[in-house]
């Protein structure tokens, strides 16, 4: 249960045919590609200034 086979993908790309038709699908698959470009570049560049979030407040809170 909770797997997805090829029945189910082929409702959903007849679904996103009749949606979206088929000169709008390339469109969107590219603004998600490139969606998904930005979030890995944002996080893979936050991935080191959040490793150690307490590195910094490990002063005031001997104070």
């Amino acid at each position: 249960m909770g797997r997805i086979g090829m029945p189910e993908i082929l409702v959903i790309v007849v679904l996103l045919l009749l949606l979206f038709g088929g000169k709008k699908i390339p469109e969107l698959m590219k603004g998600l590609g490139s969606g998904i470009k930005e979030f890995k570049d944002a996080t893979k560049d936050n991935s080191g200034a959040t490793s150690n979030p307490n590195k910094d407040n490990t002063d005031s809170k001997s104070e």
